[in-house]
Formats: structure tokens, C-alpha cells, sequence
């Protein structure tokens, strides 16, 4: 089964429009839910008038910050990790203190921190009457200076966004080696300084943020609806705390199917805790599904750092050092480090730098919070070091194949601890990039832009190469049940779905492990009611880490079974092999089926006590350590010089994910991977205006997302180098073919200009600046030629 090009179970539900999300959950007399959002970006809350939204037709209850307060409800507890625990490298302030955390009250009681964020909640009887009555709501503001960029926060004399934070700085710190790296930069023969920023984005699912809650007055207990990648186990945990109530008295239940995650759903909303309570309130379910420009303007957003680094070399262009100093734009609330600490760690990628040091800072600001997007940190650290590289080839004369080659860790050797202190484990990071340049045709390139040349279009051609590290939180935990009634096994895990095609990845797994068809594994994930343990689905953990307690589990059962098949087959358990879903006697015709044992566990009055019962077992593991997938990939561009216009006539990715379980579903993630990251680099922007704080691309007019007509049919191939860092080989997949493409997209584009001498357009690159920046190139060179007339 591992290995097989399966067909998705998920898909014919989705393809006939049978799907089940969260819009689709029926309650008996439901309300609704509408928000009055603050169209300020900074803004002090001076008084709030409701009497007339509450004698509004069909309202039921109206919730300001102050009724919040006064009914005990706590800030959000978002895991915003600490500078002493986890695997990865720790963030410490450089005076020891622990980073900031801001007080994120599901409704603000001072002032709004961005426009977007909810301030009022109306509960009506249809989501109209609640809209209606939201636009009775009378807010009287104190608008104050805003402040969008995360450099701008930190000057002197910004606004500042919280009180206890006064100078707006949520962490600063360093690692890596600063004495070392500057001698290095001392003695270097070549020193390439780049200063860049990696815009914002948002998610732009296609289903907008829904969820709903209930609650029973004769339990006390609440039931919330809602999808999050952070696994319901943790959602339950933090709603509780906000909710001032014991988890036991909650109930977190994800939808079965999600429209999008890609990270920024993996954080406690606001709303999740306020329907809860407003269930409690009007003593029925509620209900909220966010129109898409809420959607664009509280969404949980990503990206978003500003890079200054440089790159020291010697003569024959080995790299000696890397020195950043990374800054964060983390919003209104510290919601996540996450991606700062994520970009920190692999600003060397998979490159031999002796030695390195970056400075990092977390800046709050006037803007939704930002969270993990799609690799989390790791693409912002692969532009950075992938422009770095191409800029210095151009400037000091080296081939940009060579350069890299020569600087890479090379394949098979032994594991490999980079200048802030990561260990990779294993990998051929040189083949792969090989094998990308090959498939990719990178040696009749030059034809191709002769040929583009001819039709007064501008052709360019570039590699990248990247590395990440996936953690994630790492206890996960799988109940496995046999049930020979039905034939199935049912498949409890801790992990949540949202997309990548579980039910048939995991069944695939446990049918490997017991030697069954995938169609009698039935996964369950999801409800904390089942679920008790387990990280849901973030970091590249899921596979990583249900694999692993699946095989634990899966191993007991057959254990458990053997000693029943020795029992009921008159023989010893060391003489029973177990293939193809059946117990044998080695060297006789005796065999048992699974599902024979199994019922023969619940029904042989005959057997021993420990093997009497449903044939079932439990993994409950704490995995710690990183894994470590990589890869390479190739865009080709083609400009218009006369519009700007960049088309991608071939795009090439070759992702090392250990070991395939499904090659198909990883070709899936990768292409909708490369879509998101060449997307950002070419046109997603969510757009801050600077003096206003307005978000300026709140609908689809405004942010463009990439269309199938945008991109080719991509060329990507599965490098299978299995991982030592975990038992059964596995490497994350689904990010891979984001983590490069923001670097290779860019670098693309500058090599086809580089003919006019540009070296470099911010991102992202879109036709306008792409023109702007040849129309530029082409006064300067008319301009020195006037000159030297």
C-alpha cells in the first residue's frame, strides 16, 4: 500500500456535493451571529450605544468588550511558545525576559488595534436582522496615529500598540555567532549586501471563516464547531480557559470537510469563544459565517518579514558567512512566533556556511495578527539566502549552478549542523538539484531565450534549492479497534484534516501495517469527545507523527493476536507469521483471519483474561526532534517589455519527501504549493496603507490570486531518500513546493532583465513594477549615453 497511487476516498463526496462543512451543520432554532468591526486601525474606544440594536426586530442579545469583562470571560492563551521549551532553536530576549504577550480579548475594551477587528457582537434570529441591528450600534472613537510596517513600529517616537509594550519591540534577540561572522565578513574577498521584504498574504480559502457552538443548560457544557490545524484538543483547551471553565465542559468538534487552512486557520478566533458564550446566553446554537471581506480583514494573515542580510565569500566564491538581522511584523496581538523562529534557523538553507548570526525582532503593529502560512518562515529564509547567492554570482563573475554546487552539503554525509546550531539529518542535496537542472532542460535554456529574443520578449531561467524543518507539537496518539462484526477497523488519531486527503493517506497505512484492504479502515478524527490527545495537522507533522503510533498500535495488535492464533491454532506465538491479514502456522495449513481473532477475543470464554476483549490497542507517543524534507526547483519566466506581462512557460520542482505514501497526493500538494508561493511573488499583497492603516486589498478586485490559465503544467518528480530521523523513513510533503518558489520566481525575472542591468524588484513582482523598473533601466542607459556624447 505505502507507495500506491491511490484514488482519494474524500473526492466523491467532494466532486458530487456531498462534502460536510461547516456551513452545512444543522441545528434545531439556530441564531446568528454579526459583528460591528472597528473601521479604524487605531482607535480608542470612548463609549458604545446599543439600545437601539437591542430593541431591533428578531435580536436577541447585543455584547460589547465591557459585557465580555463583566461575564468572566479571560484573554485567548494562544501557544505562543517560550523561550526555554521546544526543539527548535530558542528565541531569548537579549535580557533574559520572556516574550511579550498581549491580553487578545475576544472583544476589545480600550481601543481597536486594526480596522477589522470586532468590537460589537449582535445575536439575531436570521443573519439579516443581526446585520441590520449591527448597523444600529452607535461607537463614539478617539482615533490615535497608526502604524502598519514593522520597521516604521520600531523608529521612535511610533504609536504605540500596547501599553505594557512601549516601544512596540515583542522580542529581540540573536543566534549564531557574531565575533566569528564578522571576522569572517573581515577577511572576505567578496561581501553582497541585500535588504528585502517579504509582503503579507492572507489565506484565501474558499470557504470563509465558519463555525458554531451550543450549549447544554443541563450539563453545563459547551459544544463549539469550528476547524483548526492546531487539532481540537488544543482548541478546546484554550477556548476553556477563555470561556473560564474547566475543559471537561467543552466540546470541540471540527467539520469533516474544511475549505482551506494553509496555517492561518490554526489559532483560536475571537469568535469561537463568544458564540460559546452567547449560546449560553440565549440558551440556543449560534452560528457565524464570515462574509469574505471580514474574511480578508480578520483573517489571521502570514509573511510579512523585512530581511538586511548579507553574504561574505572568498575568492573562489565559498561562502564564508551569513549575517541577518530578520524583522516581524506579528500584528495587533502575539498570536504566533512561530515564523520568525522558523526563518532564523535556515538562513543557510542547505549550503556549508561556516559560520552565521542573525539578529531577530518581533514588531506589533496596526494589522491582523499574522500566524504560520504555508512553511512558516522557511520561504521568507529561502528568498533571502536564494536571492543572495544569484546576486553575487551576477556581481563577482560566478556561475550560478557552480556556486551553488559547490557550496552545498554534500550527499551522504554525515549529519550536518548548520552555523545556529540545527542538525540535518540526511539527504542528497546535490542530486536533486541535478536532477531538477536536468529535468527542467537548464542546458538548452539558452536557446529558448534566443528563440523569445526574436519575438521582443525578455526570457529567464533560475534554480533554487531548500531545506526545512518540521516540528510541530509532539505528542500525537492512535486508538486502533478491530471489529469483526463489520469487518473494519476503526482508526482514532489525533491529527485533524483539513484537506490533505487523511482518510485515504492514513487508511493506506493501516492497511500496510495489518495487511487489509484500505476500504476496511475507517479514520475518525476530529471530536474531542473521541479524541483525548494529539497536535492536529500544522508543521508537517501529521504524517510524521500518526505514523509512527499507527505502526505502534497496529504492531500490538498483532502481537495480542498471535498470542490468541498460538491459542486457538495449538501453537507457540513465536511460530506465527502474520501477511495479508492472516495469522499462520509456519510449517503447517493452520491460519486465522484478523477478524477471526478479533471475534474470538470477545466471544472464547477459553482464552486468558489479557486477551479477552475487543482486539484493540493504544499509542500514545511524544516524538521530539525535527524532520528534515528538501528539494529543488526551476522556473522559467517570459516578459513583455511593452506591458510588464510575466508568463512561466515551465516550472520544475523535484521534492525529497523520505518515502511517498500516496505519490499522488504528494504531486497535489506540491502543485497547489508552487501556485501559493509564485503567486506571492508575482501578485498577492495584502496591502496596508501606510498613513490610514486601511487595508487597501480587500476583495478580489484588489488581492489577485493566481488562476489555472497563470501557471503550466508543472514537471515535478518525488525524490525518495528515506529520513534516519524516523523509524519508518517518512519526511513531510506538503510544503515543499511553496518553500522555494518565492526565490526561484524572483530570480527568474532578474536574470531575464538582467540584460538591462536590474537586479532587483520587490515583490510582489507585479507587471507595473516590472515595467516601471525597464522603463527606468532604459532613461538611465539613454541618459548616459546623452552623457557621454
Amino acid at each position: 500500500m505505502i507507495g500506491e497511487d491511490l484514488r482519494r476516498k474524500e473526492d466523491q463526496r467532494l466532486l458530487t456535493g456531498q462534502g460536510q462543512f461547516a456551513d452545512d451543520l444543522a441545528f434545531d432554532h439556530p441564531t446568528y451571529a454579526a459583528f460591528v468591526r472597528s473601521p479604524h486601525a487605531h482607535a480608542r474606544i470612548v463609549s458604545i450605544g446599543v439600545a437601539a440594536a437591542k430593541s431591533a426586530p428578531g435580536v436577541l442579545a447585543v455584547l460589547t468588550g465591557e459585557d465580555i469583562i463583566a461575564a468572566g470571560l479571560s484573554p485567548i492563551p494562544h501557544a505562543i511558545g517560550s523561550s526555554t521549551t521546544g526543539s527548535d532553536v530558542g528565541m531569548i530576549n537579549h535580557d533574559g525576559s520572556e516574550r511579550a504577550r498581549t491580553h487578545h480579548l475576544p472583544l476589545p475594551v480600550d481601543k481597536a488595534r486594526y480596522v477589522g477587528e470586532a468590537v460589537v457582537m449582535v445575536v439575531a434570529e436570521s443573519t439579516n436582522l443581526a446585520k441590520d441591528a449591527a448597523e444600529l450600534v452607535e461607537i463614539e472613537w478617539d482615533e490615535l496615529p497608526c502604524v502598519v510596517r514593522a520597521v516604521d513600529a520600531l523608529e521612535e517616537g511610533a504609536p504605540v500598540i500596547w501599553e505594557h509594550v512601549p516601544d512596540n519591540l515583542a522580542l529581540a534577540g540573536a543566534v549564531g555567532d557574531r565575533e566569528a561572522t564578522e571576522a569572517a565578513f573581515a577577511r572576505a574577498a567578496h561581501v553582497l549586501e541585500f535588504s528585502s521584504w517579504v509582503q503579507r498574504v492572507t489565506g484565501i480559502h474558499m470557504e470563509p471563516r465558519t463555525s458554531a457552538a451550543e450549549f447544554d443548560a443541563e450539563t453545563g457544557r459547551y459544544t463549539v464547531h469550528a476547524s483548526g490545524g492546531q487539532g481540537v484538543v488544543m482548541m478546546r483547551g484554550q477556548i476553556a480557559v477563555s470561556l473560564g471553565v474547566d475543559p471537561f465542559h467543552v466540546r470541540v468538534v471540527a467539520p469533516r470537510d474544511v475549505g482551506g487552512n494553509f496555517g492561518t486557520r490554526n489559532a483560536v478566533y475571537p469568535e469561537f469563544v463568544l458564540l460559546a458564550h452567547a449560546a449560553r446566553l440565549v440558551g440556543r446554537p449560534v452560528k457565524h459565517q464570515a462574509e469574505r471581506i471580514e474574511a480578508f480583514l480578520s483573517d489571521y494573515q502570514g509573511r510579512d518579514l523585512h530581511i538586511a542580510a548579507r553574504l561574505a565569500l572568498d575568492e573562489n566564491g565559498r561562502f564564508l558567512a551569513v549575517q541577518s538581522v530578520n524583522t516581524a511584523n506579528i500584528g495587533a496581538h502575539t498570536v504566533s512566533y512561530t515564523p520568525l523562529n522558523k526563518g532564523i534557523q535556515y538562513m543557510t538553507s542547505l549550503y556549508h556556511v561556516a559560520t552565521a548570526h542573525v539578529d531577530y525582532r518581533a514588531a506589533l503593529t496596526n494589522t491582523v495578527p499574522t500566524i504560520p502560512y504555508r512553511s512558516a518562515g522557511r520561504p521568507e529564509a529561502m528568498y533571502g539566502i536564494e536571492r543572495m547567492i544569484d546576486l553575487a554570482a551576477r556581481r563577482f563573475g560566478f556561475d550560478r549552478v557552480k556556486l551553488r554546487r559547490d557550496n552545498m552539503v554534500p550527499d551522504g554525509a554525515p549529519p550536518y549542523t548548520n552555523p545556529v546550531g540545527v542538525t540535518y539529518d540526511n539527504g542528497d542535496y546535490v542530486s536533486v538539484m541535478e536532477k531538477a537542472l536536468r529535468l527542467a532542460d537548464w542546458e538548452g535554456f539558452e536557446a529558448r531565450r534566443a528563440e523569445a529574443a526574436t519575438r521582443g520578449r525578455y526570457r529567464g531561467i533560475a534554480v533554487a534549492n531548500y531545506i526545512e524543518g518540521a516540528g510541530g507539537i509532539p505528542r500525537e496518539r492512535a486508538e486502533i479497534t478491530i471489529r469483526p462484526e463489520e469487518r473494519v477497523v476503526d482508526v482514532i488519531i489525533g491529527t485533524q484534516n483539513t484537506g490533505q486527503g487523511h482518510e485515504t493517506a492514513f487508511a493506506q497505512l493501516v492497511a500496510e501495517f495489518l495487511g487489509i484492504s484500505t476500504e476496511q479502515v475507517h479514520i475518525r478524527a476530529g471530536d474531542t469527545d473521541f479524541v483525548s490527545a494529539g497536535g492536529g495537522s500544522h508543521a508537517g507533522r501529521s504524517l510524521r507523527f500518526s505514523s509512527i503510533v499507527m505502526h505502534k498500535a497496529s504492531s500490538e495488535i498483532i502481537a495480542r493476536g498471535k498470542a490468541i492464533a498460538a491459542i486457538r491454532l495449538g501453537a507457540s506465538p513465536e511460530g506465527i507469521d502474520y501477511t495479508d491479514g492472516h495469522f499462520r502456522v509456519r510449517g503447517t495449513n493452520g491460519v486465522m483471519e484478523l477478524f477471526e481473532a478479533a471475534q474470538a477475543a470477545e466471544e472464547d470464554p477459553n482464552l486468558p483474561e489479557a486477551l479477552r476483549g475487543r482486539l484493540a490497542a493504544i499509542s500514545d507517543e511524544t516524538t521530539t526532534g525535527l524532520a528534515f524534507p528538501y528539494g529543488a526547483a526551476v522556473c522559467e519566466v517570459e516578459i513583455d517589455p511593452e506591458t510588464g506581462h510575466c508568463s512561466i512557460p515551465r516550472y520544475t520542482s523535484i521534492d525529497d519527501v523520505g518515502r511517498a505514501l500516496n505519490p499522488m497526493i504528494v504531486d497535489g500538494q506540491t502543485h497547489g504549493g508552487i501556485v501559493q508561493g509564485v503567486g506571492q511573488a508575482l501578485f498577492e499583497w495584502s496591502h496596508y496603507d501606510s498613513a490610514t492603516g486601511q487595508n487597501l486589498s480587500a476583495t478580489f478586485m484588489d488581492y489577485q490570486v493566481g488562476r489555472a490559465d497563470d501557471f503550466p503544467s508543472f514537471d515535478t518528480e518525488i525524490s525518495e531518500v528515506p529520513a534516519r530521523s524516523h523509524p519508518l523513513g517518512f519526511r513531510p510533503g506538503g510544503e515543499g513546493g511553496t518553500t522555494p518558489s518565492l526565490g526561484v520566481t524572483v530570480n527568474a525575472i532578474i536574470d531575464a532583465l538582467s540584460p538591462l542591468g536590474i537586479e532587483h524588484i520587490e515583490m510582489p513582482v507585479t507587471p507595473l513594477r516590472i515595467w516601471q523598473a525597464i522603463e527606468a533601466a532604459r532613461a538611465s542607459h539613454t541618459s548616459k549615453e546623452e552623457t557621454h556624447v
